[in-house]
């Protein structure tokens, strides 16, 4: 990793690369701490942030409130450096200099994290223009890709897709059919501070069969699915009653889709009919490891 004497607080940052000069700030600015509602700016190596920001923000609530909308966005992972991307413009380093993101920091997690918008019915920004942001051979934060990949196991991806019909069991053969391929969650929605609606997996995503991805990965993935076809969540969480649902998919080039989702229905005499007999099913293609589904 590169350093410049004098910036040893972006250390924690990780896979971020500093190169040569930067300008002034100023007098107008001041150092004030990164408030808790800004969520994707913790743990990300300073806890002080330059007011006014780089988003031309003046006011802390004016940060909170235009930042927030972000942060749907940055808990997608669609780039790994998404969160650094976003803090160094709306709570950037408290330090003598402004640091700003590379224009080839942005042009990745744009390349990466429009789709993302898009699937939400946004498009990039003007006010993210890449072409504002300097070139590499300016003193800027620059993301190390290839050593992110070297460091890192690269995993699949949840990415935008037509929401699947929620859908209901008709025999426990189906049901079964079902258990073969796919993973259990209980979901739950809440409305945040700023009216907005949060999604959130309520416990371990529960394997059926063990399939491809580890449980801790699968819980992630699945979150961040969530996270992307929010559409699908929407349906899925009609009420703030948490719901238990059986999805249904596969990986595809890399890509996690899922195909099939099915509402877990305690009561249903043809799901109950299937966990007694799951025991004894066999899955085609497939060696059979039993695991409580009640």
């Amino acid at each position: 990793m590169g350093h410049v004497k004098g910036y040893s607080k972006l250390a924690s940052l990780g896979n971020i690369l500093l190169v040569a000069t930067g300008f002034d700030i100023g007098l107008s600015t001041k150092c004030v701490v990164i408030p808790k509602e800004m969520d994707m700016c913790h743990k990300i190596g300073y806890s002080e942030m330059r007011l006014p920001n780089l988003m031309g923000h003046t006011s802390m609530a004016e940060v909170i409130l235009k930042s927030t909308t972000w942060q749907h966005l940055a808990q997608t992972d669609c780039h790994p450096h998404v969160r650094t991307f976003l803090c160094s413009l709306f709570a950037p380093i408290c330090l003598d200099t402004f640091i700003h993101p590379c224009r080839s920091m942005c042009v990745a997690v744009r390349d990466s994290c429009a789709p993302v918008l898009a699937c939400h019915g946004h498009p990039w920004p003007d006010s993210l223009d890449c072409d504002r942001f300097p070139a590499d051979e300016d003193m800027c934060l620059a993301s190390l890709t290839k050593e992110y990949k070297y460091l890192h196991k690269v995993l699949p991806k949840p990415a935008c897709q037509t929401c699947p019909a929620v859908e209901e069991f008709f025999t426990h053969k189906r049901v079964l059919e079902v258990f073969c391929d796919t993973v259990k969650v209980k979901l739950s929605k809440k409305r945040t501070v700023f009216g907005d609606q949060e999604y959130n997996i309520e416990c371990q995503v529960e394997f059926i069969t063990q399939g491809s991805l580890l449980p801790y990965e699968t819980q992630s993935m699945i979150q961040k699915w969530l996270l992307i076809n929010e559409n699908c969540t929407q349906r899925m969480t009609p009420t703030y009653r948490p719901m238990v649902y059986l999805l249904v998919g596969n990986i595809e080039e890399g890509i996690i889709l899922v195909n099939q989702v099915y509402r877990w229905q305690r009561r249903d005499s043809q799901l109950n009919l299937a966990t007694q007999k799951w025991r004894y099913h066999k899955c085609f293609g497939s060696v059979v490891t039993p695991e409580s589904i009640g």
